[in-house]
């Protein structure tokens, strides 16, 4: 399958043909992609037919939209029959999709959607780019509302952990820098604290994002929502993502899921304003998105408020961050509750 390669390889791919198929091939399929190959109108006919059924590394198995046509999902089915989900969302001036780097997780974040049904496999470098790919194929033929035609952000918030499939997502990146000309300044990797990862990112030639989960600010309580605490626990962190921001300079974010009486209290909010002072990060909250297995519940408005103004007065920047998708189970935590169905 063509996507599964890199530009590298597609010349190999593509049998006796001469050498500039191969780049007219990567450009159909990396910078200016399309739904069906019959559109790639400076390839033989013959070319197009045998390309046809092997466009796309996965099939789209549903297809669903929320937001007046806003914010879209995709499942997509591999032939091995796992399922990856995806999500596109349009803004006045940015369209983002956001991307799963594996099948499942198995880092088992309480409130997750994703870990609480385990890992299935990791996602190769094709089928994690094919998914950009995918997303600016479509908008080509249907532009989302008031917004631009092309995907501007990506995002690594869909399901897994991005910097546990650490070789396959350098090398999705590189396709979608180097290769689909994306800005790195648009692409922003997230991370629970995979503290290796997040070293190894910062050394890599591309300045892109990087988004830190944290959801509580002592050990203690973040070790019982995001097992992985107790392996990278929260100085250790703090310390790699102060060390990317000294290789970058690029600010870190802190992403903070708001659960009622868990961590939305005053002394959560005074500890995390330390900790965002001391990484001179940018703190993104959003109230808990409901999931089957956890009994967690989102903060109420009146403690967001709280918790924001704490922030505030603290000199803590602090976005919130607005729901997206949550009727068709597409907001952030939400993933993989329709990849299998029954589940």
């Amino acid at each position: 399958m063509p996507y599964l390669a890199a530009p590298e390889e597609l010349g190999e791919l593509l049998g006796g043909e001469p050498p500039y198929r191969a780049a007219q091939l990567e450009e159909w399929l990396y910078r200016s992609p399309v739904l069906a190959a019959r559109a790639m109108t400076n390839l033989p006919a013959d070319l197009r037919v045998m390309l046809e059924p092997r466009l796309w590394p996965f099939r789209v198995e549903v297809d669903q939209v929320a937001d007046g046509g806003r914010t879209r999902k995709w499942l997509f089915r591999t032939p091995d029959g796992s399922g990856i989900e995806t999500v596109l969302m349009g803004y006045r001036h940015r369209t983002t999709v956001c991307i799963s780097s594996q099948v499942g997780c198995a880092l088992a974040c309480t409130f997750c959607a994703t870990g609480q049904f385990g890992f299935d496999r990791h996602l190769e470098a094709g089928e994690i780019v094919a998914q950009v790919a995918y997303a600016n194929a479509f908008l080509r033929d249907h532009p989302m509302p008031a917004s631009p035609g092309h995907v501007t952000n990506v995002v690594f918030m869909g399901m897994g952990e991005p910097l546990a499939n650490y070789p396959r997502v350098r090398e999705a990146l590189r396709r979608m820098i180097d290769v689909s000309g994306l800005s790195a300044r648009s692409v922003t990797v997230s991370t629970v604290g995979v503290v290796p990862g997040m070293r190894q990112l910062a050394t890599e030639p591309w300045a892109v994002n990087l988004a830190v989960s944290l959801h509580a600010a002592d050990d203690e309580l973040r070790s019982t929502l995001v097992p992985l605490n107790e392996r990278y626990p929260l100085d250790e962190v703090i310390g790699a993502a102060n060390s990317f921001f000294a290789a970058k300079g690029r600010r870190v974010s802190i992403e903070w899921t708001l659960m009622d009486g868990v961590n939305d209290t005053i002394d959560q909010a005074n500890k995390l304003a330390l900790i965002a002072r001391r990484m001179r990060a940018h703190v993104n909250v959003i109230a808990l998105n409901p999931t089957p297995l956890s009994a967690a519940r989102p903060s109420t408005t009146d403690r967001i408020e709280a918790f924001l103004a704490v922030l505030h007065t603290r000199g803590v920047t602090v976005t919130r961050r607005e729901t997206r998708g949550q009727e068709i189970d597409a907001a952030c935590g939400q993933l993989r509750l329709r990849a299998t169905p029954g589940r």
